[in-house]
């Protein structure tokens, strides 16, 4: 049994945050897109059972516009909102991919430019050719072969660099110019506006969520887990569950790999820290050094609970929704990976206390891939 886990619960945590929230505009946009579907959102009554809670619901991002994982939310909406900018704020009305095509066409030659541990990549790859665009993707040393072939299928030219995530970002800040738009999911000084777009784009995930439980006349939520890696989907999910208007807020717990818990030492620390490498977890996804600068006074002020753990935690998630039926790769999983090795440390009752995870708690999750690495997920699940 996995043992390595790291705890910190955030004395600074508040239901009420200040700022401005996000629209429904991202939504909207979504729907919109040619193949746009919901999500499944799957009732995992033996994970419950694991949990000794009344109710487990996991949100199944496996499969968001033929691409395995949740990351095209993001992707399109800062794509697509980094696009308008560039020709003034305005096109004309536009129903398919092709419009858009042609609405943005006066802007070729024009190359996006991303950074990747994996899914964001080729999110970003994806859009680029359904819009007619060149992409270059860098990625670090670490990425498995089967996630830069993924990124390549997708036309774009991929740059490994020598090092860290990090690393990549660096770097791929560099070549942004006239014909080179960067999407980054990462914020540095200078350049946030894309990796908000980027957070607004996830939102769409948590809007179906609602709608969902809604349908299921199950609005009840007491916890909510979240991926962490610089803090995207986390300022998403600490977004949707502290708007004003929603009177009972659950906690949050956030979960990230005991190599890359940059989020974790930074809200230890009281500001951001930068974790050093290898980030060599194998929930690729989330091997981040630092957090984003625009996620950061968000998920710092809204996440309860900062989990950090290691990678056997993240093998027996995803065993463990395999049996609820869910396939969920190994950065999918972590979700619901950080509150199996709470739950299993010297202090699992005072966690529950916490969280408030009594036997009549229903808990929402997360699994943000499918199995991107189809022979590692064979691998570890079978």
């Amino acid at each position: 049994m996995p043992q390595a886990t790291k705890v910190f619960v955030n004395p600074q945590a508040s239901l009420n945050l200040e700022g401005e929230f996000p629209s429904q505009e991202a939504f909207d946009f979504h729907k919109k897109l040619p193949g746009y579907q919901q999500s499944p959102l799957i009732d995992a009554p033996s994970i419950a059972t694991t949990l000794r809670v009344a109710k487990v619901w996991v949100k199944d991002e496996s499969s968001r516009f033929g691409l395995p994982a949740f990351k095209f939310l993001g992707a399109s909406w800062a794509v697509y909102r980094a696009l308008l900018k560039q020709i003034g704020g305005k096109i004309e009305s536009w129903n398919t991919f092709d419009d858009l095509k042609e609405r943005f066409a006066s802007l070729k030659p024009l190359t996006l430019v991303a950074a990747t541990d994996g899914n964001h990549g080729r999110a970003v790859a994806r859009m680029a050719k359904l819009l007619g665009f060149d992409a270059h993707i860098l990625v670090p040393e670490e990425m498995t072969q089967a996630r830069i072939d993924a990124i390549k299928s997708e036309g774009a030219e991929v740059t490994v660099i020598h090092g860290s995530y990090d690393d990549a970002v660096a770097k791929s800040a560099k070549l942004a110019s006239d014909k080179a738009l960067v999407i980054s999911d990462t914020a540095w000084e200078g350049y946030e506006e894309v990796p908000r777009w980027i957070m607004e784009g996830y939102t769409t995930i948590l809007r179906e969520l609602d709608a969902q439980l809604t349908e299921k006349n199950d609005t009840r939520v007491d916890v909510a887990t979240a991926q962490m890696g610089v803090g995207g989907l986390a300022t998403a999910v600490v977004w949707h569950y502290r708007r004003p208007e929603l009177a009972d807020k659950p906690k949050i717990v956030g979960v990230e790999p005991l190599v890359a818990d940059c989020v974790l030492e930074s809200a230890q620390a009281g500001h951001i820290v930068e974790t050093p490498g290898p980030h060599n977890s194998i929930m690729a996804g989330l091997c981040c050094g630092i957090p984003s600068l625009v996620a950061w006074p968000i998920i710092s002020k809204g996440i309860d609970m900062f989990v950090a753990i290691d990678d056997d935690w993240a093998r027996e998630s995803m065993r463990e929704l395999a049996k609820a039926g869910v396939v969920s790769g190994e950065t999918g999983s972590a979700g619901l990976a950080g509150l199996l090795a709470l739950l299993k440390t010297d202090k699992a009752d005072e966690y529950r206390q916490v969280l408030g995870l009594t036997p009549e708690a229903h808990v929402v999750v997360i699994s943000t891939e499918g199995a991107t690495d189809p022979e590692a997920y064979r691998a570890i699940v079978g």
